[in-house]
């Protein structure tokens, strides 16, 4: 009942949104809809990696899109810090309703379109599901692994063959959509699975798993370039490629990668994707995560040698030797440097005399590779482990607006393009620095994801 009154709001918003330039030669696209509890002014339509329209809504919170000549695909759409994906269509008119408090969960569509769109959400929703079920999966043996795996491809093959059944009109385009949507989380996880069953097994060596484990290979492409922004695909060639660097006869590994590992695997990349740009994403995506695990100034010289080999990407190795240039700047055992933050209400802090006499984990982030949400989760359980370490956050180019909730506001703070701590942040990428209450830097490059985090806070509370 409460989708069905959703979905009847939202027809008479299209009405009312474009019934009075509709007519029998209109061949615009439409996109729009309500946004309950906004996070922004606006809604960024993408196509791939690149910005199609900026949406702002209006006092009541709708926005409304119009493309002329709209090829058909997937797109995505943001809003504050959230993403989902849509697949659009010559004279669509989608709209959409969501409140941001649910984001996923919240999102229905109604209007030409929505149900190939409602069901694309149904598959995502149902993959996040999976995630509890999967952790017990993949404790079991490969066979019986694999039985669970076929067992829920066929329930997906059953739900593929029966939309397809009622929706004669869909394109083969979408049709290879869902199929991807339904299937290619599965099969991710069958990548995944041998790492998988050695973490959660607590075992040091790789089970053995014969040929037909990875029969689904037979059916998929990995160089589809239409759908790497896809999460379900894109997730799926990263666990395949992963997967295959161990099978060259690397051990298990459940902290971080070895120098090794880290350069086959960019090898890997090379051989198997095909597309130059997928590839150079695919090998700027792993250098700089694999460097962040090490949460560490030390970077793995032979890997970027690597990498700066095999990428043709002069924008990403740019990018990617900023990073560098900054990790060799506030190194372990060198005396904190001073410069200035700005609070919430705009006003300004020296750092030495934030830090004085205090064990502190300073983290400066960017939205682009680290999201709030994420932030908040980790600081809180850190907060929880550590009561004697002081946490603050600090937005690279930031404002006063750019408050993380669920998080203290006295410990949140921004720097501007003024502040000396651009010196040490050129690459705008996400770092953290964790302080003694001397005031030493213990560690000038940690990552707020890492494992060796634990320790290196802990250290901090040994007496000297």
């Amino acid at each position: 009942m409460i989708k069905y009154l959703l979905h009847l709001i939202l027809l008479i918003m299209i009405t009312a949104f474009v019934g009075c330039s509709s007519n029998s030669k209109n061949t615009a696209t439409y996109f729009g809809g309500k946004i309950i509890n906004p996070k922004s002014k606006y809604v960024v339509l993408f196509s791939m990696d690149k910005v199609i329209d900026t949406l702002y809504l209006g006092k009541d919170h709708k926005f409304l899109g119009k493309l002329e000549n709209a090829n058909e695909g997937l797109y995505y759409f943001t809003h504050g810090n959230e993403n989902q994906y849509i697949y659009l269509e010559p004279k669509d008119s989608l709209m959409l309703r969501l409140n941001t408090w649910d984001f996923d969960e919240s999102i229905v569509f109604a209007g030409k379109g929505a149900e190939r769109n409602n069901i694309l959400i149904d598959c995502f929703l149902e993959e996040e599901k999976d995630n509890k079920m999967f952790y017990e999966f993949n404790k079991l043996s490969p066979n019986q692994f694999l039985r669970k795996t076929d067992s829920l491809l066929s329930l997906k093959e059953k739900t593929y063959k029966e939309y397809t059944k009622d929706h004669t009109e869909e394109t083969k385009g979408f049709n290879n959509v869902l199929k991807v949507a339904l299937t290619y989380p599965i099969f991710a996880r069958i990548e995944r699975y041998p790492i998988a069953n050695v973490k959660y097994n607590h075992k040091t060596e790789f089970s053995t798993i014969n040929n037909t484990f990875y029969k689904h290979r037979a059916s998929v492409n990995i160089n589809n370039d239409s759908l790497m922004y896809y999460q379900p695909y894109s997730k799926y060639v990263r666990n395949f490629l992963y997967n295959i660097t161990y099978s060259l006869g690397h051990k298990p590994m459940t902290n971080e990668y070895s120098s090794s590992f880290t350069v086959d695997l960019l090898k890997t990349i090379k051989n198997k994707i095909k597309s130059e740009a997928s590839k150079n994403a695919f090998l700027k995506q792993t250098v700089v995560s694999h460097f962040y695990e090490k949460s560490s100034c030390n970077a793995n010289k032979e890997a970027f040698e690597t990498y700066f080999n095999l990428s043709t990407s002069a924008k990403d190795k740019a990018h990617v030797r900023q990073l560098l240039l900054d990790s060799k700047v506030l190194n372990k055992g060198l005396k904190m440097v001073d410069f200035t933050i700005n609070d919430l209400t705009n006003g300004t802090h020296s750092i030495k005399k934030l830090i004085k006499n205090k064990n502190t984990f300073l983290l400066f982030w960017n939205p682009e590779n680290t999201t709030p949400m994420y932030i908040s989760s980790r600081i809180n359980y850190l907060r929880r482990q550590f009561p004697d370490v002081q946490f603050i956050q600090i937005k690279i180019d930031g404002s006063v607006h750019d408050r993380i909730k669920h998080l203290d506001i006295k410990s949140q703070y921004f720097i501007t393009a003024n502040s000396q701590a651009n010196n040490f942040l050129t690459s705008k990428m996400t770092r953290s620095i964790i302080i003694n209450k001397q005031g030493i830097i213990t560690n000038g490059f940690a990552s707020i994801s890492s494992k060796k985090l634990y320790s290196d806070l802990k250290q901090l509370s040994i007496p000297k």
